[in-house]
This record gives structure tokens, sequence and C-alpha cells, in this order.
């Protein structure tokens, strides 16, 4: 049997532009043809973009949708590229489905399109729709039943899409059906320490299959998601064959050979460290959300502590230096090496720096309502978020929220005040991996020759608030790694009070913790979008009610 030469097409996508995003299919298509390929394949609902949520049950867009696929097959074949097979994800329509039992109508589902010779030749439903974590695709998509293995070039091609390989049934319908590649395509969002797990049942289910397994996956921001690329391709010994660089857009080319013919390894990119990992997953999360929403510059609190200082330098690394407004916002109680590392740090990313003193609004608050103690604090912190939301109002910046899932976890912060924004970068990064991302970056601007964009005492320094004399964060909770340790057995993995005693935690330190955390679910809720990238984030992860008078006992 002939050789075929297969294209991975990994693309970045935004849900609901349907032009920008045939159009996207249609480009990378042409640079595939360049490179000599047969078999081009894209993302899971490349045509959509992914998750499209209840997008999906609006019989307006799925007629758009399907019309667009029409409509790139047409352009392929104008373009002279019919000749190529094309794979790409969109939404399709079912017939009779559970939502309306005995009644037929027509339901979505999860679809892939084989596009050829200006038509579209056959298409496959996603038959396991996830229904766990940030998914919810149970809720909105028909799942389908039948398999798909399509000719191209004399060899056979088994499809499937993202959760059909975690799932048994759909891999054994194409090994019963005989195929000489399994092409999977994917909409597989970043969360640390997934990718080996990806790997490691890809390459199970190309042993199953006893074909290799080609696995396409999206990059990309998209509201709290990010995608991470990484597509790969897996022999069914194990081998991984080829494979794309994390969070990059790129075209991954294979070859399957002849009948018989060994298995080459070809392009395969070094893995990344876990915290350059997390630290591009944050920031592709951010210049997705700020080039997709139709930002072009963001606004943040520059306090001159580690938080903003990560989240500054992670917004230069996005969208340019130049792009970053940091506002520096003293109090009387504002330290001098405060307000020093904030202007540092914003000449060492190349950021506009403004200085707005907050002092005489706050008097003006405390004389009129008398404000002391905690109230008297939070004044201050709801200025600040005054001040930075009349910048975007003015000049159509995108306020950044600064606060860490540490912060976010028990509840230490301010409603209206530092929880203002529109977009948390480092929203699902706890304290103590705040260290150690801003530690990564200056290395890594070290080992590159450059200046470390973050002031060093803004990382050694004790975090503080700084909303009254000599205030310090261990004054409120427990130290950091401390806190993050009870926090991860509690909020990642559910352990319960019991659990968290035989462990060995100081009862006095857990029963504090947990309450604080019950006590906020009020404040994550309102809190604003950040990208996930732990196992377990606030938001779709984790979905408790506001009103519960359930406490562990």
């Amino acid at each position: 049997m002939p050789e075929l030469r297969i294209a991975l097409a990994q693309v970045d996508t935004c849900v609901g532009d349907l032009d920008a995003n045939s159009a996207t299919v249609v480009e990378w298509t042409r640079r595939a043809a360049e490179a000599g390929a047969d078999l081009v394949a894209f993302p899971e609902m490349t045509l959509t973009g992914y998750p499209i949520e209840d997008l999906a049950l609006r019989g307006s867009f799925r007629r758009a949708a399907w019309d667009a696929a029409a409509d790139v097959a047409t352009r392929l074949a104008q373009d002279g590229l019919g000749n190529l097979t094309v794979v790409f994800g969109t939404v399709g329509t079912s017939g009779t489905g559970r939502a309306h039992v005995g009644a037929a109508h027509e339901l979505p589902t999860n679809r892939a399109v084989v596009v050829r010779d200006g038509a579209v030749v056959t298409s496959y439903d996603k038959h396991h729709l996830p229904n766990y974590g940030v998914f919810d695709e149970f809720r909105i998509f028909e799942p389908g039943t039948d398999p798909c293995v399509v000719d191209v070039g004399g060899r056979r091609v088994g499809l499937l899409v993202c959760e059909d390989i975690w799932q048994d049934g759909p891999t054994a319908q194409v090994a019963d059906a005989g195929a000489d590649l399994l092409l999977v395509i994917n909409g597989s969002p970043f969360e640390e320490g997934k990718e080996h797990q990806r790997t490691e049942l890809a390459a199970r289910r190309a042993a199953q299959v006893g074909a290799p397994l080609a696995y396409v996956n999206m990059v990309g921001g998209q509201d709290d998601l990010v995608f991470d690329g990484g597509s790969f391709v897996a022999s069914p010994d194990g081998e991984i064959l080829a494979t794309a660089p994390r969070f990059d857009e790129h075209l991954l080319l294979w070859t399957l050979p002849e009948d018989d013919a060994p298995l080459l390894r070809t392009e395969v990119t070094a893995e990344l460290d876990p915290d350059e990992l997390v630290y591009r997953a944050c920031v592709a999360g951010l210049a997705g959300y700020v080039r997709k929403n139709g930002f072009r510059s963001v606004a943040l609190g520059l306090s001159g502590g580690i938080d903003s200082a990560l989240v500054a330098v992670m917004a230069a690394d996005a969208i340019g230096g130049e792009n970053v407004v940091g506002v520096s916002m003293p109090s009387r109680y504002s330290s001098g090496h405060s307000k020093d590392d904030a202007a540092d740090l914003a000449e060492r990313i190349g950021a506009t720096y403004r200085v707005q003193p907050i002092g005489p609004v706050v008097e003006s608050y405390e004389a009129a309502l008398g404000l002391e103690g905690v109230a008297a604090e939070n004044i201050q912190a709801r200025v600040r978020g005054n001040i930075l939301m009349a910048l975007s109002n003015t000049d159509g910046h995108l306020v950044l929220a600064t606060g860490n899932k540490t912060e976010l976890a028990v509840g230490y912060s301010t409603v209206y005040g530092d929880a203002v924004g529109g977009y948390a970068p480092i929203k699902d990064v706890d304290k103590s991996r705040v260290w150690a991302l801003a530690r990564w970056r200056n290395n890594a601007a070290l080992d590159r020759g450059e200046i470390p964009p973050i002031p060093e005492s803004s990382i050694t320094k004790p975090p503080s608030a700084e909303l009254r004399p000599g205030q310090v964060d261990q004054d409120s909770l427990p130290p950091y790694d401390l806190l993050d340790e009870v926090l991860d057995a509690y909020v990642e993995h559910a352990e319960g009070r019991a659990d968290l005693l035989a462990r060995g935690f100081d009862p006095a330190v857990v029963d504090k913790v947990l309450s604080l955390v019950d006590r906020a679910e009020w404040k994550r809720r309102q809190y604003p979008l950040g990208p996930k990238v732990t196992a377990l984030a606030f938001g779709r992860d984790r979905r408790l009610p506001v009103t519960s008078r359930w406490r562990e006992a």
C-alpha cells in the first residue's frame, strides 16, 4: 500500500467566528499542500471554536456552521486543493434524541467532517460526551453511535473525536473495521501533568488498533480554558514518533510508510519545565482573552508586591509591555520600597507607569462615614478598584485582577476592590507557585542574557496588603506553605476535616482554613475569569452552593 503524508494543523480558533475559522482551515490546508500532504487534520470543533456551550442549541448557529462547512469544501476545490482529504470539527445535527422522548426533532452533535473534491464526503459524531470537570457536553449534544473509517489514497483511516479514546467502545469499533491509521481530533484543555496521560493513553489505543495514532489538539485561550496543542503521533509499540510544540500554532508533518516499512521518528520537541508550562498557559490564556475580545491594552494596580509583579510580566509577555498600564495607588500606609519596586518593574517591562495617590479620596470617605477597622482597610482597596475601572472606561483598557488561588480560596480579597477586573491571569495559581513562577521567569531572562523583569525585593519581602501600619499577610493567615498544603487537600482532593486531622495537621489551622474557604464561596462567584491550569480550578470545576449550612464537623 502507498505511503500517506499526514499534516496535523494545530491551530487557534475563536468561538462563533465562522468566517475567520473557515479562512484558517483554507490557509492551513494550503500550507499542508505545499508540504506535500495527502491528509490534513484540524482539531475538534475547529469551524465553530470550542467550547460552544449553549450556542449549540441555536438552530440558526447550527445552520450557519453547516453552511460554512459546505463553503469550506467549495473554496478548497476552487483553490486547487480539492484533491486533499481534510478533516475538521464542527457542530452537526441529529434526528430523534433524548431531550424530548418520542418526539422527532433535531439535536446538536459534536461532529467531525471529512471534505474532499469540493464536498463533505462523510462525517462522524462524537460518541462519548464528557460530563465532568469543565465539560458539560452530555447536556448539550446528542451522542453518535456509528464508526467512521475512510479511504485516503488507498489507506484506511479511522476517525475519533477526543473523549472517544478515553472510553473503550469507539476504538474497538475502529479495530474491528481495520485501519492503517487512527486519527483523533481534540479540543483538550491544558492542566498540569495531563500531557503524559494523553500520550500513554494514545499508545494503548494505537496498540489496540494495531496502527499508529495521530492526535491533533487546538491551541489558544478561550475564556477560562487554555488549549496547549502538543499534537503527536504514537506507534503501536508506545513510541512517540512526532510531536508539535506546546502553546504555538504549528503544522506537524508525518508520513505513514508503505506496508511493512518501519515507522519513522521525525520531529520531536523537548519537554518543558513544569513551571514554564504553567507560566505559558497563563500567558496564552491572557493573550487569547485580550485579542478575541477586542482589547488592545490592559491596566492593573502595581503595588510592588509579588502578585501584581507576576501578572504585569505575564501581560507584557502576552501583548507587549508597551500595551500594559501599571498604576501605583499609594496610601499613607504604602512603604517606600513598595513604590520603588513598582516603578522599577514598570521600567523593566516597558510599561506605562502612572502614580495616582488615593489619600484624599480615602480621607473623604473616612470623614463622611466614620470608617475604622476592616471597613477603613477595605475602602482603600475599593478606591483603587474605582480608579482602575475609571481608567478602563476612559481609555478602553482591560483591567486585570491580580489575586492568586490561595487568596481566592480563603476570601483574602476585597469585593469591588482588588477583586475588580475583567480577567485574572493567576486565579488558578496558588501563592507558593506564584513565587516559583516568578523565579522561573527571572531565570529564563538570565538564560537569554536579559535583565530579570521582576525586582528581587518583590520576590523576597514578606507579602502585605499595606492597608494598616506594619501589616503582613501572616497576621491573618497561616504561613503560605502550610496554607497551600491544607488547601490542596481540602479543595483539590476533597478531603474532609477528619482526613486532614488524620494526616497530622493542627486542628486550629484546619478549622480556620476550612471556615475561611466555606465562607468565601460568594466572593469566588463574583471574581473575574482566569485560566485553568490545575486539575481543579475555581469555577467550572468546582460548583458549590453559595447558600449552604453544611460545615465539616
